[in-house]
């Protein structure tokens, strides 16, 4: 094989929602801090993110992770998630997928039963607990960036649908939340095809109507995710919608992160409450709020997530210079007629 470009990756799952983990073979990009290198990547050159997720080498229903060398002084390791429609600030699944890749295949020392894996990330520093037996990482426990609500019972004007209403927080990125029963739904498999369709013109309606802005991180200013909702108290069940129309297959872990501080905000669970997020396939984490705290004015949470993750593959990733899809491409079949951010 002579490639002209080739990135080694390994393959990892966490509940069931893919993270590939990038080992090497991406060039530097540019950018002191991870949202520097975020915003380049969005703003200025996604090459990477193209050649690496889009088709014939990748697949709408995965997430892309860049790792990236930290000061030691500061974190072990930084990463960014790159998802078909841009690099993302954070990610509760991927960091337990990164974390899990970190340890097993050596890049990082794993000590038993517990490992401490600070990573730098665009939403700042997230420190992951890794308990290990047998060079396996069983779970990895995640401190969520904090988290607030922006907007409770929002109006929302959604083409075909009519006037709903959504709550609107953040747990290291933006979710517009909806009660999946208003909507007819109760988030199950049979049901997928229908929440991203609907979830699709959520997406586009929070767009245009919900204004948000992160306190301290200025690039934090859109709605990111629509996420359907079902369940209450120590049991709750997520469906979150990803562009370019599909269903995060684990329970979602900034989705999470942002639910429970609506519900902390509506009286609905208390600090140190231990609660079961349940994806649409059957996927859990663990998750419970540690102690409250504030986000510039607004009055915010600190929580603790955790779930699990395997390593189910190597891969080589490479492009032939005759290969007429260098950055690869998108059809409507698979990737819907949106467009990327």
């Amino acid at each position: 094989m002579n490639f002209s470009r080739e990135l080694d990756i390994l393959a990892v799952h966490s509940e069931g929602e893919i993270g590939r983990v990038v080992v090497s073979g991406f060039s530097e990009i540019p950018g002191s801090t991870m949202i520097e290198k975020m915003n380049y990547i969005n703003r200025k050159n996604d090459d990477i993110l193209r050649f690496a997720l889009y088709e014939p080498r990748g697949a709408a229903q995965m997430t892309i992770n860049l790792l990236f060398p930290a000061l030691p002084e500061i974190a072990d390791m930084g990463f960014i998630p790159l998802q078909p429609d841009g690099a993302h600030a954070m990610s509760g699944s991927n960091a337990i997928c990164v974390t899990t890749a970190l340890l097993e295949t050596g890049m990082l020392h794993m000590t038993e039963p517990e490992t401490i894996v600070t990573l730098d990330t665009p939403a700042g520093l997230v420190s992951t607990k890794a308990i290990c037996s047998h060079q396996k990482v069983e779970r990895v426990e995640i401190k969520m960036p904090t988290s607030f609500v922006e907007h409770l019972n929002h109006p929302l004007e959604v083409e075909a649908i009519g006037t709903i209403v959504t709550d609107v927080a953040f747990g290291g990125a933006y979710f517009a939340i909806i009660d999946a029963k208003s909507l007819g739904f109760t988030i199950e498999p049979d049901e997928a095809r229908d929440l991203v369709d609907v979830g699709a013109k959520i997406r586009d309606a929070a767009a245009e109507q919900i204004k948000v802005q992160h306190p301290e991180i200025q690039s934090f200013n859109c709605i990111e995710y629509p996420m359907f909702v079902a369940g209450g108290g120590d049991s709750i069940k997520n469906a979150t919608i990803i562009f370019p129309g599909r269903l995060d297959r684990s329970p979602c872990g900034t989705g999470t992160a942002a639910r429970l501080a609506v519900m902390h905000a509506r009286g609905e669970i208390k600090i140190n409450q231990s609660v079961v997020a349940n994806s649409i396939t059957g996927g859990k984490f663990e998750t419970q709020i540690t102690s409250l705290t504030t986000c510039g004015p607004r009055e915010a949470i600190e929580t603790i997530l955790s779930g699990r993750a395997w390593i189910f593959g190597r891969m080589k990733l490479g492009v032939h210079p005759t290969d007429p899809f260098p950055l690869g491409f998108t059809l409507s079949d698979t990737w819907g007629t949106g467009t990327p951010r």
